[in-house]
């Protein structure tokens, strides 16, 4: 007989799995670590007009599920009114079947909405009309959102042009999640962009015209987000920058760049392999940890590109080597002794192995897990995904010190996600248990499980409702 959709044991297959995952893992609070969530809207606790705008306004993922199923531009990123854009993401839903957007689409609205309606054309208007009147509820919110999943943290991704402000005004809220910053410094490696990274510099420091200069400005914005919380950086790369330039080398550069010149690519990656081995040496120096994302093939569609701007849902897994490039730069890191706590994200399920070994050879105590292989992200937030993550790490590493998953996310919607997460993970370490692969011990096995889902981040990250608070 076959088992309901999304009851109550989803995803769920043996009775250790269901037993950990409703005894350990599903009572726990979340940490969401690295996120896009505008810290705005936490701080004015936005709330929204319609479902569409809370759902559909900032989410790539659908927006690629939309396209894939012939939806015009105009329902999608154009100027479509919100209702008819909804009918048209309820018109997608039936074909994202063994998609994660089908699961994730039904958990939001369940969790979220307390609505068990599956999605469809027939059943849009309803759906619509449901969703909406909840959007009415007092507690239905940026901050009701964090406090009805429990969200003990989350980390957004920040320019270092950021004044933080909303960091501050959200934490001196009585939201009880502490909102904490990310130093995000990708535009700096646009020496190759002069029209994007020369009216970036200006603001900065409008007195930049050496490397020193550059690299003296951005360090103080390093030390204001100190002072305001950060405790993470976090850099978007299609591989490791680990040859870097020496510093007349980049003076040249630079010099070319103010006025209009754009460095060649073999230039622009020596120049940002100069910043990072920088900041990493900063980021090592105030024991904060270091987030590197690496695959992504930005903008392949340039038509589309030029129409509608990056982050638009058009990006892919990226075809690099990337082993050869990571060692090199973790070791230079570690020769001087400055290699930071490091979480390294893999787009390319290619290089699991490679990123995961690489990581084992940089572990050193006092810190468990110093450096991560970190969570199934992005194409790889999927249920084969993860498992394939989780996996490799538990064959090559520790996966007892995984600091968890993170959602990458824009949406308040999104933090049944971590349950998805916690409910695949219970499986399959609750079916090794099944077939004695793992030892049939409780308290061993529970353990793990909740210091994956909770207590690893907590510990790594030192963060700070558990610690200082460092908004304060």
């Amino acid at each position: 007989m076959a088992r309901a959709y999304l009851d109550n044991d989803f995803l769920l297959f043996s009775e250790t799995a269901r037993k950990l995952f409703h005894d350990t893992a599903k009572n726990l609070p979340i940490i969401d670590y690295h996120t896009h969530l505008p810290p705005d809207e936490v701080a004015t606790n936005q709330r929204w007009e319609n479902i569409t705008d809370l759902w559909l306004g900032h989410d790539h993922y659908k927006w690629r599920a939309m396209r894939a199923n012939g939806i015009p531009e105009s329902h999608i990123t154009g100027s479509a009114p919100p209702k008819e854009k909804f009918r048209a993401w309820a018109e997608t839903i039936p074909n994202t079947l063994r998609n994660p957007l089908y699961d994730w689409t039904h958990l939001e609205l369940r969790r979220c909405f307390d609505i068990d309606t599956l999605l469809s054309p027939k059943t849009a208007d309803k759906v619509w009309e449901a969703c909406n009147e909840r959007l009415k509820d007092e507690d239905f919110s940026a901050q009701g959102l964090l406090r009805k999943f429990r969200v003990d943290a989350i980390g957004t991704t920040d320019d270092p042009t950021d004044n933080l402000s909303h960091h501050e005004i959200a934490n001196a809220s009585d939201c009880p999640t502490k909102i904490y910053p990310t130093f995000r410094p990708d535009k700096a490696f646009f020496v190759d962009r002069p029209s994007l990274l020369n009216p970036w510099l200006n603001d900065l420091d409008g007195n930049i015209v050496t490397f020193a200069d550059f690299l003296m400005a951005l360090k103080a914005r390093h030390n204001y987000f100190h002072e305001k919380g950060c405790r993470l950086t976090d850099h978007g790369m299609r591989y490791a920058l680990s040859k870097p330039c020496d510093e007349s080398k980049a003076d040249q550069i630079l010099e070319k760049v103010r006025k209009g010149e754009a460095a060649n690519p073999e230039e622009t990656d020596s120049f940002g392999a100069l910043i990072m081995y920088h900041v990493g040496q900063w980021v090592s120096e105030k024991d904060w940890t270091m987030q590197l994302h690496l695959g992504p093939k930005r903008n392949p569609n340039t038509r589309l590109f030029d129409k509608l701007g990056p982050d638009s849902g058009f990006d892919t897994v990226g075809d690099w080597p990337q082993g050869d490039a990571l060692l090199s730069f973790l070791d230079s890191l570690c020769k001087l002794n400055k290699l930071p706590k490091t979480i390294v994200y893999n787009l390319n399920p290619r290089d699991n192995a490679v990123l995961a070994a690489a990581c084992g050879s940089f572990q050193e105590a006092p810190i468990r897990g110093k450096i991560q292989f970190g969570s199934g992200w992005w194409f790889n937030d999927t249920l084969q995904g993860m498992e394939s993550q989780i996996n490799t790490l538990s064959a090559i590493g520790l996966l007892s010190h995984f600091v968890g998953m993170i959602t990458d996310s824009r949406s308040f919607l999104s933090f049944p996600r971590h349950e998805y997460f916690r409910r695949l993970l219970c499986n399959l370490v609750g079916q090794d248990v099944e077939d004695g692969k793992l030892p049939n011990d409780e308290r061993l096995i529970s353990k793990m499980i909740g210091n994956i889902c909770y207590h690893n981040a907590e510990s790594y990250f030192g963060l700070p409702h558990h610690s200082e608070n460092l908004l304060a």
